[in-house]
């Protein structure tokens, strides 16, 4: 069975599990909280409201013609089928690649229209009267990035929640335990020799600070939308999830669950992609299917999947579920897509930042989106959309980096082949830079780089190119700042300040 279908079987799981759970309350269409806004803010929420209703269908046409233009979804469901499992209450979930911008005015990218998903994308009604010293933040006067600013100001992300994360990162080893001893040292590899920072994990754990300290909004009309659900009820003191009672709580621990989650699911996905690409090691030690088989590496993938699907279900929302299902579909629409891209697909920019985002940033993002509903956010909310769109476009920025390490560091740092993207006949950012100033390389780049020296080439052109590497930065420099634009619609709290923090980790590291 080919990996593809091992992740649409995990979503199989995960649905039945859905089903099976009792958990429909958790997904009933409520009030978020008993707080009332002020009249301007609840007209402020009407106008965009109304504004949703109008728009929504004219962007649904205007998204049918982008896909279009980029060929099919990886993934194709008839409407029909997918009729057949809606009812009124479930989710209508859009790729965030059509709620949120992906490429910089400059290169023609704009901001997408307005539907449920990204409503109130632009609203700052959480910062109304409130103060924050970090309200204009740009990357860019940072050092690193062209300024003086020290980011060391800010509070250190994997410092600050490496205590909390302790008993997550134990009992995660637990598990995945199994009583077949191959299987378990297998599925078990990357949480104890070669765990890596656990990067996921700490995201979910800082953004369920952050959420904590964001008062649920109540969103005024409609209720009975879908996009107005999804909150899970939570059981604290006062009803309502704070910074004070957040620690400890049953809410604090399901969403450290989650982050164990994303971080099952992560793994999985690297054991069966090693087994894909044939990859010889991974974190700077030997690939699963290299220490034992590839049944064997193929068998932990998808006993980690199996495992995040039963803890998933644990979590008693339904619309986490979907959200979280959905993210192992994109897992495999990224494979997909990269398997049968078309040749001029290949060289454009939006279906490699597609690619990118259905491979690394759609399991981001969605957790991120997530913690928010666990802490009590409805899904169309201020804070689950900034959520979301900071995990979009943090996702984005990451593999982007990624992909310029490729080229620029060694493999004893990377954990890694160098160069592994071109081996597989991928063409990331940097090459497509290149390729639109040298248009001799677009020949290589629509066949792969399949025939001899077409690597060698391509490299010599893109050293040769005085822009494209500096495009390519500058590509995940605009994803990063919009990162922490979305940060910044959050009220001020350590743990977002830690995010922004993040957020210059990831376009400046070296590996």
């Amino acid at each position: 069975m080919m990996t593809s279908s091992k992740y649409a079987m995990a979503a199989s799981i995960i649905a039945t599990l859905a089903i099976m759970s009792p958990t429909s309350q958790a997904f009933a269409p409520r009030q978020c909280s008993s707080r009332v806004l002020p009249v301007e803010s609840q007209n402020t929420l009407l106008r965009m409201n109304n504004a949703v209703k109008e728009i929504t269908s004219t962007s649904s046409s205007i998204n049918e013609s982008a896909s279009k233009e980029l060929g099919p979804q990886p993934v194709v469901v008839s409407a029909e089928s997918e009729a057949l499992s809606h009812s009124k209450t479930t989710m209508k979930l859009t790729p965030s690649f059509d709620l949120f911008q992906m490429l910089p005015e400059a290169e023609g990218g704009q901001a997408p229209n307005t539907i449920p998903g990204n409503a109130l994308r632009d609203s700052d009604i959480l910062k109304v009267g409130v103060p924050d010293t970090l309200w204009d933040m740009k990357l860019s006067d940072y050092k690193g990035l062209g300024g003086d600013k020290k980011i060391e100001k800010l509070p250190d992300p994997f410092k600050m929640v490496e205590k909390e994360l302790q008993p997550f990162s134990d009992s995660i080893k637990e598990l995945v335990s199994t009583d077949q001893p191959v299987l378990s040292m297998a599925a078990k590899h990357f949480f104890q020799k070669r765990h890596g920072k656990r990067t996921r994990p700490v995201i979910v754990q800082l953004m369920s600070k952050a959420v904590a300290a964001c008062e649920p909004e109540r969103l005024v009309e409609d209720r009975g939308r879908w996009e107005y659900s999804g909150a899970s009820i939570v059981d604290v003191d006062g009803g309502v999830v704070t910074s004070s009672n957040h620690q400890g709580s049953d809410v604090w621990r399901k969403q450290g669950q989650l982050g164990q989650i994303v971080e099952m699911i992560h793994v999985a996905s690297l054991i069966h992609d090693d087994v894909l690409d044939e990859a010889d090691t991974r974190r700077g030690g030997e690939a699963v299917h290299k220490l034992y088989s590839n049944k064997v590496a193929v068998l932990a993938g998808d006993y980690l999947l199996a495992r995040a699907s039963v803890l998933l279900a644990r979590l008693e929302n339904t619309a986490v579920v979907q959200i979280m299902a959905t993210a192992l579909e994109s897992l495999v629409a990224g494979e997909i897509m990269q398997l049968k891209s078309s040749p001029e697909e290949l060289l454009q920019m939006e279906s490699y930042l597609r690619k990118s985002y259905y491979k690394t940033a759609s399991l981001i993002c969605y957790a991120c989106r997530s913690t928010a509903l666990l802490g009590g956010h409805a899904y169309g909310s201020t804070v689950a959309t900034a959520c979301e769109e900071f995990g979009f476009h943090l996702g984005l920025a990451f593999q982007i980096q990624d992909d310029i390490l490729d080229f620029t560091a060694a493999a004893d740092v990377l954990g890694k082949p160098a160069l592994a993207d071109m081996s597989l006949g991928l063409s990331t950012a940097p090459i497509l830079y290149a390729a639109q100033e040298f248009p001799h390389l677009q020949p290589l780049v629509k066949r792969r780089f399949k025939k001899q020296g077409d690597k060698q080439t391509a490299l010599e052109a893109l050293y040769k190119s005085k822009t494209a590497m500096d495009k390519a930065k500058n590509l995940a420099k605009f994803h990063a700042q919009k990162a922490a634009d979305a940060l910044l619609r959050l009220p001020q709290s350590e743990a977002r300040d830690a995010l922004l923090r993040l957020t210059y980790v990831v376009i400046t590291r070296k590996k």
